[in-house]
């Protein structure tokens, strides 16, 4: 497998850690490090896309598995793609489903061929194996889309980690296969969608080009552990297997204690391809962000912002806050007095705590337009330091005072 048509990547200040990089995908280039919204099923959860893009997203991820389920990637192929489905102009990027795979065990079953689980949605049964997802997610159309791959929980035994990274590197020899199959023949025929009377058809174009997916770059997940042979391993089977666009790292913040993720970081880094962005899969606090940088990753995603705000805790420079606090009732204050987002800018936590205590929407969405905004604006601040060569003390004095109090 060679480099995929339309992608490319550059680094500078790159010295075995922090680096500035520029990851050109067909939508548009993405300046590294970047934090990556998690839109699940094509949508950040109560925020529009404008919104998105004014707080500076560059890159947004969507999961194929829920979008599988519902509405169905036929259907949003129809729509137009993801991209035109979504509303979202900018790079963008979706996961296999692996995630699903483990925090839906109750649900599913796995085997070498791949994983039978239940829906969610309605209970009916599904066969989801590495053929499969490369079909969905082609369909899907995302820029970057990721192989099918095992994911188990932190702290599990050596040799169940061990089983887990080597069948994702069956996995991702089998994704690899079909994707190239796929960028030879093109997808199935577009399935039939009656549309209503009036309404613009749907794929619309020529028939035959539609078939043909547009360039997608196809990313491969270390897998391992904690455990720096299985690790090692795991880079050692992808560099084998092919010349990938990027290299994305999994299985981490599973429940593993941060000293382990951290050291994990150490171990990988120096063995990953310097021309190549590193993506830290699942990974969103602001500390933890810093300490991957800080060991050359480059992007990275979390559904902890959101999810966090909509359970009323924010991120501050000051560590985290929870804003249901009684302390905050009569607490005229903004959040912070630097972020221009609408929590902060137009709004006091005592009014932001009324919204939560009393299960108000639009409490939600402001803290979760924080969160975002929170995290972009760090990345911004991170590539700033590295650009002006003073990250390690601008992130060690950044770091002191996040976790002062003990966040």
């Amino acid at each position: 497998m060679t480099n995929s048509p339309g992608f490319a990547f550059r680094a500078s200040h790159d010295r075995e850690g922090a680096r500035l990089g520029w990851f050109t995908t067909p939508h548009g280039v993405v300046q590294t490090p970047e934090f990556m919204p998690v839109g699940t099923r094509a949508a950040v959860r109560g925020i529009d896309m404008r919104e998105m893009r004014a707080m500076g997203t560059q890159m947004l991820l969507a999961n194929a598995y829920h979008l599988y389920l519902n509405p169905g990637d036929h259907m949003v192929r129809a729509l137009g793609g993801l991209h035109a489905f979504s509303r979202f102009s900018g790079p963008m990027l979706t996961d296999s489903g692996g995630y699903q795979v483990f925090s839906l065990a109750k649900f599913r079953q796995v085997r070498e061929e791949g994983v039978t689980f239940k829906s969610i949605v309605d209970g009916s049964r599904h066969n989801y194996t590495p053929e499969r997802v490369m079909q969905i997610e082609r369909n899907l159309g995302a820029d970057v889309i990721m192989q099918l791959d095992e994911l188990i929980e932190g702290g599990a035994e050596h040799a169940a980690s061990r089983a887990a990274m080597e069948r994702s590197l069956r996995w991702l020899e089998r994704c690899r296969v079909e994707f190239d199959r796929l960028e030879r023949e093109g997808r199935e025929s577009a399935t039939p969608f009656a549309v209503p009377e009036g309404a613009p058809a749907m794929y619309g174009g020529d028939v035959e080009q539609e078939r043909m997916a547009p360039p997608q770059a196809l990313f491969p997940i270390i897998q391992g552990g904690t455990s720096d042979d299985l690790r090692t391993a795991s880079i050692n089977g992808i560099l084998q297997t092919g010349d990938w666009a990027g290299i994305a790292m999994g299985g981490l913040s599973v429940g593993e204690a941060k000293p382990l993720m951290y050291a994990t970081f150490d171990t990988c880094a120096p063995l990953l391809p310097r021309d190549k962005p590193r993506y830290l899969m699942g990974v969103g606090f602001p500390d933890d962000l810093i300490e991957a940088v800080r060991r050359g990753m480059d992007l990275f995603d979390c559904v902890a912002p959101t999810k966090m705000g909509r359970h009323g805790t924010v991120f501050t420079e000051d560590g985290k806050v929870s804003i249901r606090k009684s302390s905050h009732r009569t607490d005229r204050r903004p959040l912070t007095g630097t972020c221009p987002c609408p929590a902060c800018t137009d709004y006091d936590r005592a009014y932001l705590r009324h919204l939560h205590a009393n299960e108000e929407p639009l409490g939600q969405r402001l803290l979760a337009l924080h969160n975002l905004t929170f995290l972009l604006r760090l990345m911004e601040q991170i590539r700033a330091a590295i650009r002006d060569e003073r990250f390690e003390s601008w992130s060690t004095a950044w770091l002191e005072r996040y976790r002062a109090k003990g966040a």
